[in-house]
């Protein structure tokens, strides 16, 4: 029997409309970008690079309560990883659902060869900041710039 607070984590391994709709529910926690339709779900899942992690509270039949997208690449400096769209559910927040997916994700990255893993939070996201500092992860003195497209 799985304790109350164990948390499973796995890699989606296809891209159906059970999957689509956990995505459809978490994303619009984390963002008010547009989930991903199923195609975009199935080129994420199918990627070579990209891993979707997926966690459940208890036991791999349990419903997802959370994700996160993990980028693996390689680089002319060596392998890296990046982690992007970590979610977790409203209703699961505070349970140790986000610490069980950054360890896997880690783990897959230190397992690919990654030299590093980087992610971004933004300042406000004060308990994220905290969690990040308490896996491991140090503030880098950087300055992040992006280039926005229409669409």
């Amino acid at each position: 029997m799985t304790e109350p607070n164990q948390v499973s984590v796995s890699v989606a391994e296809t891209a159906d409309a059970d999957l689509h709709a956990v995505v459809l529910r978490l994303v619009p926690q984390l963002s008010s970008s547009a989930p991903p339709t199923l195609e975009r779900l199935r080129s994420i899942v199918e990627g070579n690079a990209t891993t979707l992690l997926l966690a459940r509270s208890g036991d791999e039949h349990a419903d997802v309560v959370g994700m996160l997208t993990l980028v693996t690449f390689t680089l002319p400096t060596g392998i890296r990883a990046w982690v992007e769209d970590v979610v977790v559910d409203d209703a699961s927040r505070g349970g140790g659902v986000a610490s069980a997916l950054i360890r896997a994700a880690v783990d897959r990255a230190e397992q690919a060869g990654a030299r590093t893993v980087d992610l971004t939070s933004r300042p406000g996201r004060e308990a994220a900041n905290r969690l990040y500092v308490r896996l491991g992860f140090t503030q880098r003195e950087t300055n992040v710039y992006r280039v926005s497209f229409e669409g």
